[in-house]
C-alpha cells in the first residue's frame, strides 16, 4: 500500500487543456488516486467562482487554494477556517493612483468574488465574468473601499517591466507580484509573503500528510513556492524553464495527460 499523499493541482497549463476541459483520462487517474485514499486539492491563481465548477467535476472533498494562497477555505466544511489575506487598502490606492504615472490600459481590483473595474472594457469584464460577480466600474480611488485580494494591472508588453520596478522599489516590504502568461500582459499584485505554499502548509498539516508526501502539478511562476514546498514538485512538459529548473521531475504537458501519467506510476495505481 502506498502512503497517503496530498497532490497539489494547478488548473490553467496544469490539469486543463488548452481548451480549459480535464481530459478523461486524467480525471479518471485521479478518481483512482482519490479512491485509494489520497487527497487531492486545487491550487490556482483563479478566484474560487471560477474554479467551482473544476472541485465539483472532480468531486473533491479538501479545502482549496485561490487567488494564489490569498484566499483559503473548505467547500464543503465550513468548520476548517476561512483564511483571506487581502492587500492593505492603503496600499492599493497608491499603487492605484501611481498608475497615473505610466501608460496601462485598466486596472482591476477583486474583492473575494466582487470585482472592480478601473475602466469599462468588454473582453475583460467577459474573461471576469465566471460565476457571476459583483461588478462595479469606475474610478477605484473612488469605488474601492474594502481591502483587495489582489489587483491585476493590464498593460502592453513594452510597459510591464518598468511598472514592476516601481512596485519592488516602493512597495517591496508590503506586496509580491507577478505577470500573467502570454498573451495576457496583466500584472499579478498579492500581500507580500503569499503565495501558494502557504496553503499547501495549511492542507497538509491538517489531514497530517508529511511534506515528503506531497506532490504538486504547477506550469508558471507562480507556481514556484509550492513546486519548491512538496516533496516532490512536478513542472509540467509545458512549463516555463525556470519552473523546470526548480522542480523535482518534468512530466508531459497538460495536452498530453502529463498529470495522469506521473500520478499513475508514482501512486502506483495501475489506472492505465
Amino acid at each position: 500500500m502506498t502512503e497517503k499523499h496530498l497532490i497539489a493541482l494547478d488548473l490553467d497549463g496544469t490539469l486543463l487543456k488548452d481548451n480549459k476541459t480535464i481530459s478523461p483520462l486524467t480525471k479518471k487517474v485521479i478518481q483512482k488516486a482519490i479512491a485509494d485514499g489520497h487527497e487531492v486539492m486545487i491550487a490556482t491563481g483563479r478566484p474560487f467562482r471560477a474554479s467551482e465548477a473544476i472541485y465539483h467535476e472532480l468531486d473533491l472533498h479538501t479545502p482549496i487554494v485561490n487567488f494564489n494562497g490569498a484566499f483559503i477555505h473548505h467547500p464543503k466544511d465550513t468548520s476548517w477556517g476561512f483564511y483571506h489575506s487581502p492587500l492593505d487598502i492603503k496600499t492599493a490606492r497608491d499603487i492605484v493612483a501611481a498608475c497615473n504615472d505610466y501608460p496601462f490600459h485598466n486596472i482591476i481590483a477583486e474583492v473575494i468574488d466582487d470585482v472592480y473595474y478601473h475602466y469599462h472594457d468588454e473582453k475583460l469584464i467577459d474573461i471576469f465574468s465566471l460565476g457571476n460577480p459583483k461588478v462595479t466600474i469606475g474610478n477605484l480611488l473612488e469605488f474601492l473601499e474594502a481591502a483587495p485580494t489582489s489587483i491585476l494591472i493590464h498593460a502592453e508588453e513594452e510597459h510591464v517591466p518598468a511598472i514592476r520596478k516601481h512596485l519592488s522599489e516602493v512597495h517591496a516590504d508590503l506586496i509580491d507580484h507577478r505577470r500573467w502568461a502570454d498573451p495576457f500582459h496583466v500584472i499579478e499584485i498579492v500581500k507580500s509573503g503569499i503565495n501558494k505554499a502557504v496553503g499547501l502548509q495549511k492542507v497538509s498539516d491538517y489531514y497530517q500528510i508529511p511534506q515528503k508526501n506531497i506532490i504538486a502539478f504547477g506550469d508558471e511562476d507562480n507556481d514556484f513556492e509550492m513546486i519548491e514546498y512538496a516533496g516532490k514538485g512536478v513542472a509540467m512538459g509545458n512549463g516555463i524553464d525556470e519552473l523546470k529548473s526548480l522542480a523535482n521531475d518534468i512530466t508531459l504537458s497538460n495536452e498530453e495527460d502529463g498529470i495522469a501519467i506521473y500520478l499513475n506510476e508514482a501512486l502506483n495505481l495501475r489506472a492505465l
